[in-house]
């Protein structure tokens, strides 16, 4: 016997609270069969102006809806918080949670059996995920898709990735303002996410490694008419999901997890999938850790995209996309269910490669081992990471003094002095950017090189924070120290002159000095004076995890599938 739908607690009572539900509903124009009982399906839409990555879910959101209507579904859109990346102060991670709170509450109260995320910009996927997971109902992805390649002068150019580069070589003196402004206008020339392999198209393409979006879902371009499709083909399919009593805890298990890791070294994915996941994780009630990103340390690098490779995210579509990259996985694979019902496996039947200098085989890897490297050591005891792909190979095993940067303000005043004490071999160290201090923990970590290094033709330098950095950037940057320096690491205890060393090889991040010298700095430790003493930032403040513990607020963490029994009135 199949189970009452959950929307028959708000649409099938004979009473008045049924007659309020119903009522008010109809003032849309929906007929009296639409509340007899067939699936009612959220569409949780972050389209905004102000996110500009997700402009084009409200298009999207209607060929979701026609699926849902083919299938015998009821489908009702509604919004929640929409985090623009590029647009946010002081970062958008600081609202990651806020948009996950969002999501949970919104499911929750309304009288819904199945949700279709559409997200797409970097913090939308994981926070619509991790809501979405502390409910758990049937639960399918659509994401907004990458722009087009950008262009410029004749040639491809890449969001963010590009946007570093050009301004190090404004200040190199090797491009002149005039074309940096220039390049402005070609680089984002369609509705859609970063083009790179950034966070967003890291995150769907592991959307996708895990069996929560249809296949294909993560590189077709935004503008392409096959992602309208697709958009239809997942409004279908959620209707089946819900008839099927298929859950998101039903896919989203560890071994699908694992997958994602597997997937994220295989793409060269962001170091940002790594608080992600393991804020999900925990919503799921999956025992995660930063040792389990191991896993993919061995892993090939096949995709060969921006920031890591040359290509775009346009070229990865037409390669062939997330499926040959499963295929060339191949065992690799954990056994996991999808939102089609199957095997992850499934998702790579029938996978060409169309361009095998996009999508390399595991034969001939754009590097044979390129997974995130976890660091740890005195300087880092509950952990760190770093981007092998990204870095630069003679910088991977590295000793030198510390310049200390002690907050991002010291940093931008004193980045550019001529009389800067650093050599090329000099290890910046930035404090205070980590959840606590920054609040928020930003997109700052790649720090610039110093403007008289530059000069010099440095174009990498060993760089440390408790701060992220954008999956679109690039360099030998260590990130997510844990501690943070805030919470009273051993980051915060740092001084200029400090020796450091960092083994990529080993796993190691420390500062040479003694354990007495470090246990008479902290003696002597005082944390920063919050910068904010009200609202939602000091909640986040007083609540957040550190960043080996995905950076969620402590009390959002896990699930709550009890259904609400009070009515309103």
């Amino acid at each position: 016997m199949t189970k009452e739908k959950r929307n028959r607690a708000w649409y099938g009572k004979q009473d008045r609270d049924g007659f309020i539900h119903r009522s008010w509903m109809k003032n849309q124009g929906f007929p009296d069969h639409a509340f007899d009982g067939r699936p009612v399906i959220g569409i949780c839409n972050t389209w905004s102006e102000l996110t500009p990555c997700n402009s084009g879910l409200r298009d999207l959101a209607e060929g979701v809806k026609r699926g849902v209507w083919e299938a015998g579904g009821f489908p009702v859109e509604f919004p929640v918080m929409s985090l623009g990346e590029t647009q946010m102060k002081p970062t958008a991670m600081l609202f990651r949670n806020l948009l996950a709170m969002d999501v949970e509450e919104s499911i929750r109260a309304y009288g819904i059996d199945g949700v279709v995320l559409l997200g797409g910009c970097d913090k939308t996927t994981p926070g619509q995920l991790m809501g979405a997971a502390s409910v758990d109902l049937p639960t399918i992805v659509v994401s907004s898709g990458p722009m087009l390649n950008g262009k410029w002068q004749g040639k491809d150019i890449g969001s963010g990735t590009d946007v570093w580069k050009f301004s190090e070589a404004v200040r190199a003196g090797e491009m002149t303002l005039k074309d940096f402004m220039a390049a402005e206008s070609g680089m984002s020339r369609s509705k859609g996410v970063c083009m790179t392999m950034g966070t967003a198209s890291t995150m769907a393409s592991l959307v996708e490694a895990m069996g929560m979006s249809l296949p294909t879902n993560a590189a077709l371009p935004a503008v392409d008419a096959r992602r309208m499709a697709l958009a239809h083909m997942t409004g279908k399919r959620i209707v089946e999901m819900v008839e099927e009593e298929l859950k998101l805890s039903d896919i989203m298990t560890r071994e699908s997890l694992e997958n994602a890791i597997l997937t994220n070294a295989a793409v060269g994915g962001s170091t940002n999938a790594v608080v992600h996941l393991l804020a999900i994780a925990g919503r799921i009630g999956i025992d995660l850790n930063l040792d389990d990103f191991g896993l993919g340390s061995d892993v090939p690098l096949l995709v060969n995209c921006m920031p890591s490779g040359k290509y775009l995210m346009e070229d990865f579509c037409y390669a062939g996309g997330v499926p040959v990259v499963l295929k060339e996985l191949g065992d690799r694979l954990r056994p996991a269910r999808t939102v089609l019902g199957g095997d992850i496996s499934a998702f790579a039947e029938g996978a060409e490669c169309w361009n095998d200098d996009v999508i390399r085989p595991m034969s001939n890897p754009l590097k044979p081992a390129a997974g995130l490297k976890v660091l740890r050591g005195n300087l880092a005891p509950n952990g760190a990471i770093i981007k092998p792909s990204a870095a630069s190979d003679h910088l991977l095993e590295h000793e030198g003094e510390a310049y200390v940067f002690e907050s991002i303000e010291d940093l931008k005043a004193n980045i550019n002095r001529d009389d800067l004490p650093v050599t090329a071999d000099t290890v910046l160290v930035l404090k205070g950017c980590g959840p606590k201090g920054y609040p928020g923990m930003p997109e700052v970590g790649n720090m610039p090189i110093p403007s008289k290094l530059v000069k010099e033709g440095v174009k990498d330098m060993v760089r440390i924070s408790d701060a992220r950095m954008s999956g679109t950037a690039y360099g030998t940057v260590v990130l997510h120290v844990s501690p943070e320096a805030q919470a009273g690491g051993p980051l915060a205890l740092v001084k200029t002159g400090d020796r450091v060393r960092m083994s990529v090889a080993e796993g190691q991040l420390e500062v040479l000095i003694s354990d007495a010298e470090l246990a008479e700095r902290q003696a002597q430790w005082q944390p920063d004076p919050p910068h904010y003493t009200r609202g939602y930032a000091k909640m986040y403040v007083d609540h957040v995890l550190q960043a080996d513990q995905g950076a969620d607020l402590d009390f959002l963490v896990g699930k709550d599938t009890r259904p609400v029994t009070r009515e309103s009135h």
